[in-house]
């Protein structure tokens, strides 16, 4: 089994490697003087709805007489990039002027549905030699004194552009709102597109031309902020481990040395503490087969998180390199969903199931399900409004193929050797026959509570980290301190397991022995936080609108939130049953 998966994991990271390795266009940028440079034009959509784009000859636009759609990768089409041959010829070392690149009289539906876009803060996506540039469609004029204003449609555009050698470096946009037509107004406007074009020249090398892209996130004030993340989340974990090496550990010593007092003056007394549940600490959590199916999936998910990092700390995921994180994902999902398969069985067979085959298909469906579910419906929302987003049927049928040939026969060959490990659930103590009768506890002992209290001490140590995440997936920053991110991720980690030990701890001293479940709900309860995070992210630090957008947003983000809470359940019931395990072997168990 850990043969099939490091065989596994190489795969995907070559696999990775090609797709991203290979290029976007599979040219070598390197051009002469005269030579065409591609440009393609994306996509357009409003500047505060990243999830709600459109193909960019949905508005009145230039078009080239037979524009051809560029043949893209899956990781592309899933991000949304719709590429198209764009009206502009921008050959290699070569100035305009002005060049015209139409006329046209735009009519009253047009002039309606541009000054829409205008209004909306429409921008456009385009890529010159794989280098992203922008650019709004026009802007609003108010004037202060009447009162109303104008709706002007940029005619003219201006690319700067920037070369070292044979190569291109750098392009820029830029608009002029003296050039512009007022389309105020529902009626006919004849109307002249043209742009120009300037070269220089600079000593920017190639190797370093998409590093202007990710100097925001890396400039000092920002670098301060994410030190200060860190440092927080530091202090957070060593306050955490001193009070576990202090407090914790004391306790236990004292109760280690009480217990270890053979004294008959004690036979008479009642018994008390956690040494007295040992009949039944070890007592199998009812629903065995979705315990052990969350275990499974939190432990793929896991594994999945681990290699997205690795990767991105190795560079694969440099900025604009389109739909290299999509492609990661489905490729990576499908290639460790083995782990899910074995985890989940032999964990099963360990906790005395007899339908393993029931368990192996509620673990394919437990996180795979919701997500399809939400895929589905947010795609039928794309499709009504016919924008980017939706996946067109043959990438579907990709997803589908690669779920059927890859992912569902991994998750077989894992369950089969999990159940071939014939592995047995290792406990310090026999379980009796009747459990123990919990006592009576104060409120804050239960359930909700306990979640509460395990969920917000991780939160605290990524929720500075998590506003950088956000405005870099629903907005239009880019993030590319991954060390960063990697050092923020184990200290969640580490502060879950952390948490969910103390709690399981106070929960086994107060005689209460139901703790499987319950460290897996405080352990997850980080993913809750999460998403109350997305509630207070969206009305409060995004200008996100609209029912296709705000579907979007809660939509997928419910489904990391989900994915977070398998992921940190399954770290909490770990850390707890190792810590458990540990606790009850130090003792003498009749």
């Amino acid at each position: 089994m850990v043969r099939m998966e490091a065989a596994g994991a190489a795969l995907a990271v070559a696999l990775l490697a090609f797709m991203v390795r290979s290029g976007a266009d599979g040219s070598d940028h390197r051009y002469k003087a005269g030579d065409r440079v591609p440009l393609y034009a994306n996509k357009i959509g409003p500047f505060h709805n990243p999830s709600e784009t459109y193909r960019y000859y949905d508005l009145s636009f230039c078009a080239p007489d037979h524009p051809k759609d560029k043949r893209e990768a899956l990781g592309e089409v899933l991000n949304g990039d719709r590429l198209v041959d764009a009206p502009y010829e921008l050959n290699f070392k070569e100035d305009m002027n002005s060049k015209t690149l139409c006329k046209k009289t735009l009519s009253k539906e047009q002039v309606a549905k541009l000054r829409d876009a205008v209004a909306k803060d429409y921008y456009f996506q385009m890529y010159y030699d794989d280098l992203p540039l922008w650019g709004f469609l026009g802007k609003l004029e108010k004037d202060k004194e009447r009162g109303g204003g104008k709706c002007l449609l940029f005619k003219h555009i201006h690319f700067d552009i920037m070369y070292n050698s044979d190569r291109v470096i750098e392009i820029n946009v830029q608009t002029d709102p003296n050039v512009a037509v007022d389309i105020t107004e529902d009626k006919e406007v004849p109307v002249e597109f043209s742009y120009s074009v300037t070269w220089k020249k600079t000593d920017i090398p190639f190797q370093k031309r998409m590093e202007k892209y990710s100097k925001s996130s890396s400039m000092p004030q920002h670098l301060e902020i994410h030190w200060f993340s860190i440092i927080n989340s530091c202090v957070t974990v060593l306050l955490l481990t001193g009070f576990l090496a202090t407090i914790l550990m004391r306790v236990l010593k004292n109760d280690f040395i009480k217990y270890s007092h053979e004294d008959e003056s004690l036979e008479d007394q009642e018994e008390t503490g956690w040494k007295y549940i040992h009949g039944n600490v070890f007592r199998f959590p009812p629903q065995k087969s979705l315990f052990a199916a969350i275990i499974g999936s939190g432990s793929q998910l896991l594994a999945l998180a681990i290699f997205i990092f690795l990767l991105a700390i190795v560079g694969v995921f440099y900025p604009y390199n389109r739909g290299a994180l999509f492609t990661a994902l489905v490729v990576i999902y499908a290639l460790t969903s083995g782990i899910a398969g074995y985890t989940a069985t032999s964990f099963y067979l360990q906790l005395e199931g007899t339908n393993w085959v029931r368990n192996l298909i509620l673990t394919g469906c437990l996180f795979c399900g919701p997500l399809f579910l939400t895929f589905s419906f947010l795609n039928t929302v794309a499709i009504a409004y016919s924008a980017t987003a939706a996946l067109p049927f043959g990438t579907i049928i990709v997803i589908i193929l690669i779920w059927a040939l890859v992912t569902s026969p991994l998750l077989v060959l894992g369950a089969i050797a999990g159940k071939n490990s014939n592995t047995e659930f290792q406990a310090p103590c026999r379980t009796t026959k009747y459990p123990r009768e919990i006592p009576q506890l104060p409120w804050y002992r239960s359930t909700i509570p306990q979640m509460a209290m395990a969920g917000f001490l991780p939160f605290s140590a990524i929720y500075i980290e998590l506003y950088y995440i956000f405005a870099s997936i629903w907005g239009h920053k880019i993030y590319t301190i991954y060390s960063i991110l990697f050092i923020v991720f184990i200290i969640l980690i580490i502060v879950t397991a952390f948490v969910t030990v103390a709690l399981t701890y106070f929960q086994l001293a107060v005689e209460d022995h139901k703790w499987w479940w319950r460290s897996v709900l405080c352990g997850g309860s980080t993913g809750i936080f999460i998403f109350f995070y997305c509630i207070y992210y969206y009305h409060a630090r995004s200008d996100m609108s609209g029912f296709m957008q705000t579907s979007f947003f809660f939509g997928y983000m419910t489904c990391v939130c989900y994915g977070f809470f398998l992921m940190l359940g399954t770290v909490g019931f770990r850390a707890s049953l190792l810590f458990v395990r540990h606790i009850y072997r130090s003792i003498k168990c009749e």
